[in-house]
């Protein structure tokens, strides 16, 4: 037989139609029990898998090659996917799978400031289960916090992980939900009504948020009643998804909102279907915030029945990324592909999930939007100090004595929130320095304590408030160390798109294991890295080392001229 002709057995690279895998009968029963009734549409490939691992603790090969020809798609599509997300386990067949309860000890600042590894060390020792590391699983506030099976237990202990595992302990649940019921009787949704009655304009609404000054809190800034009226003015159609993926270390004020007020927050979405003509709307909930998604999966069940909700919103389940926070790898993610962020232009205004024009806003953003629009700009913009309006939710955790999500006037300080909501310092201990706005927002010292918490105060210093989830460091801490560990978290996150990303965190993380820094070339990475990643993960990752040379220069072991 001639070596290149066609006609010869087995299939060529580059030519042809590939063969389909072999698919294990077994395996694909086992799929199509997992998956039920459900439809077969891409989107939904990360649900899918989802679905396939709970049921049987576990995503083998022969699973992925049935769930490829279920949905009619390649196994290279499924693999690739199911292989992308820290929270989904791909097994070899034949391999034991995981345990039905896995125990992972979170991994962010705020847990290893209060000794989450010497926590996680003693609770496998004592109960006999392998503790897993993992990133923020949003529960600063109950640092340090260990989740087992779904259950997130704060301030964790060997006796309260046991009880977990055996199904004996609920964990942390919110104090408080409000139903739809009460949520009603206190004047809930009374706005949409008049809106889809046709008592109030889809312009004036828009108008009255960009009067009001609102802008989206996730991170990004950008004002948001700009944004709706770019949305209002593109052609059906068109989408609304509720950004839920916060997975910043030191932020979880939306966590909060969903388990506590949830009707609000959807009011506000549906408020921004409206005013923008969107047909359908998604809400993307990280995988760790399991009770969240558990009452948001109930409080809509009751919405829907009220007949109130003039489109359907469709719940999508997160898997373990950090970057499909960013907008654009968080609709990759809902469309059931790896959540590798977009090249932009085009906009999500203008071509956003499934290419159609999409609003996207955080779950803050639209917690505030009924209140403005009930109370009017003008009322809104009255709150504030230092001459800034309006409020916001800050995420408080550290050295301080009451950690949690608070509600202050924008304007207000680092030393303000700590003296005025956090009960100040933890015993023995002095204030040294902060995060303002989480992993990405920089290090400042104590001694810029009493700038405004916004971006205009802190830009100047090189920080930013991001998603304002501010980390208290006292003087038992080492800056040094704690940059090292944000740099740990964005290697550990990068999702290995681009080069400058995924090659610059890996290098950084190495030159900051070093005794002496070696600062020009950190400052020429941190360049670099600024310059050319594809999305904001890149872009901001240097800012905490590069906080730590211009305000400690004698921690980085070199001669650096200290910067003002």
């Amino acid at each position: 037989m001639i070596e290149n002709d066609p006609r010869r057995a087995g299939p060529r690279r580059g030519r042809g139609r590939p063969t389909a895998p072999e698919v294990d009968p077994r395996a694909l029963a086992e799929v199509r029990e997992a998956l039920g009734s459900a439809p077969r549409d891409r989107d939904l490939l990360l649900e899918h898998l989802h679905a396939v691992q709970d049921r049987y603790g576990g995503i083998r090969h022969a699973h992925l090659a049935a769930l490829s020809a279920e949905m009619r798609i390649s196994l290279a599509e499924a693999y690739e996917v199911a292989t992308f997300y820290a929270r989904l386990d791909v097994l070899p067949d034949g391999a034991p799978a995981s345990p039905r309860v896995r125990v992972r000890a979170c991994d962010g600042l705020p847990c290893v400031l209060a000794g989450a590894r010497e926590r996680a060390s003693a609770i496998s020792a004592a109960v006999g289960v392998e503790v897993e590391r993992g990133p923020c699983i949003g529960r600063c506030d109950v640092a340090p916090a260990v989740e087992a099976g779904g259950r997130v237990i704060g301030n964790a202990g060997a006796d309260e992980v046991r009880s977990a595992i055996a199904g004996q302990d609920g964990g942390v649940r919110p104090s408080r939900t409000v139903t739809f019921d009460e949520y009603v009787r206190e004047g809930g949704y009374s706005l949409l009504r008049s809106c889809l009655a046709g008592e109030r304009d889809g312009a004036e609404i828009i108008e009255t948020l960009e009067a009001s000054g609102l802008r989206g809190l996730g991170g990004a800034g950008f004002p948001a009643g700009r944004k709706w009226r770019i949305v209002r003015a593109e052609a059906a159609p068109k989408y609304a998804v509720l950004n839920a993926d916060e997975g910043e270390p030191g932020t979880f004020k939306d966590r909060v909102c969903l388990e506590g007020d949830p009707h609000r927050v959807l009011e506000g979405l549906l408020l921004g279907c409206w005013a923008v003509g969107a047909s359908e709307a998604y809400v993307y909930v990280r995988d760790e915030y399991a009770f969240a998604r558990e009452i948001l999966s109930r409080e809509l069940h009751a919405l829907e029945a009220a007949a109130i909700t003039p489109v359907r919103i469709r719940i999508r389940r997160g898997a373990g990324a950090y970057v499909c926070g960013e907008e654009s790898a968080m609709l990759e993610s809902i469309e059931g592909r790896r959540g590798y962020p977009r090249q932009r232009p085009p906009y999500a205004a203008q071509a956003g999930l499934f290419g159609c024009p999409t609003l996207i806003q955080n779950v803050e953003t639209m917690y505030w939007v009924r209140a403005i629009l009930e109370g009017g700009a003008d009322r809104w913009r009255g709150h504030g100090r230092r001459g800034r309006t309006g409020r916001r939710l800050f995420s408080l955790s550290g050295r301080v004595r009451r950690p949690g999500v608070y509600q202050a006037p924008e304007g207000i300080t680092a030393r303000e929130l700590i003296e005025e909501h956090g009960g100040g310092m933890l015993e023995g201990h002095a204030f040294a320095a902060y995060l303002p706005g989480g992993a990405a927002g920089g290090i400042l010292p104590a001694s810029l304590a009493d700038l405004p918490l916004d971006a205009d105060g802190l830009r100047e210093h090189g920080a930013a408030v991001g998603s304002a989830g501010v980390i208290v460091l006292s003087d038992h801490d080492d800056v040094r160390e704690a940059a090292r560990e944000l740099a740990r978290f964005f290697a550990d996150e990068s999702c290995g798109q681009c080069t400058p990303c995924r090659v610059g965190t890996a290098k950084a993380l190495d030159l900051l294991a070093a005794p002496r820094w070696d600062v020009p070339l950190v400052r020429e990475l941190a360049a670099c890295m600024a310059d050319a990643s594809i999305c904001g993960l890149g872009q901001a990752a240097p800012t905490p080392t590069l906080s730590v040379i211009r305000f400690w220069p004698e921690a980085v072991g070199a001669a650096v001229t200290r910067e003002p």
